[in-house]
């Protein structure tokens, strides 16, 4: 973190090689539950599933943007998480369109399928939210990361609720609604990464913080 003291409103910017190699693992993690969950979900023809294997696939490239502009400007790492954020409610109103048409043109999903599935994604979010826990308060571009792992984790749970009401109801409403709740907090999540991404664009850059303190004869933050 390149907090040197002169202010006590400075986040964690993401520069630490413990960090970055957190960010690897939880790449890795994400892609592969991506391919496999989203494989899962056109198998039993679940909506939740799908929905929750986009999540997955937002992560990967959101972690991977996040690793990109670590060490960069705060403006650049700034726009980085607005795009994170507006990439993520795209994502919810994709997901809010697809379980509509589901509404109308409906089957039921694999129930067996969306509980085992549901239940390995849920492990395979533990272990990214575990990793990523001590780093969930930094800057725009850092708690972007915290609050889709997060998310990941609430998403497993409400598949796993969503196949035991398919399993219970014989019907495809659980799926459909748990999908829909899976869409509203994508869409929270974008909106809190948008909002301080934007507070952190209007905030002075460090350059012109170094030239007012060089000006008064003070040194400047290293």
């Amino acid at each position: 973190m390149s907090d040197c003291g002169c202010g006590h409103d400075v986040k964690f910017d993401g520069l630490s090689a413990a960090y970055k190699r957190m960010l690897w693992a939880v790449i890795a993690i994400n892609a592969a539950m991506f391919v496999v969950e989203m494989g899962a979900g056109l198998l039993a023809g679940s909506q939740a599933l799908k929905a929750d294997a986009l999540d997955f696939l937002g992560d990967t490239a959101t972690y991977t943007i996040t690793l990109l502009v670590i060490g960069m400007a705060p403006f650049w790492r700034a726009r980085a998480a607005l795009l994170k954020g507006l990439s993520l409610g795209a994502m919810g109103l994709w997901v809010f369109g697809a379980t509509a048409y589901h509404v109308l043109v409906r089957g039921i999903p694999q129930a067996e399928v969306m509980g085992a599935i549901g239940l390995l994604a849920l492990i395979a979010n533990l272990t990214s939210v575990l990793l990523l826990l001590k780093y969930r308060d930094g800057d725009a571009n850092v708690r972007s990361v915290w609050l889709c792992s997060r998310n990941d984790a609430i998403g497993n749970l409400a598949v796993i609720v969503a196949a035991s009401g398919v399993w219970v109801t014989g019907t495809a409403w659980p799926d459909l609604i748990v999908a829909g709740i899976m869409a509203s907090l994508f869409l929270w999540s974008s909106t809190q990464i948008i909002r301080q991404a934007r507070v952190e664009l209007r905030a002075p850059q460090p350059k012109a913080i170094e030239f007012q303190f060089a000006s008064l004869g003070g040194g400047a933050c290293e």
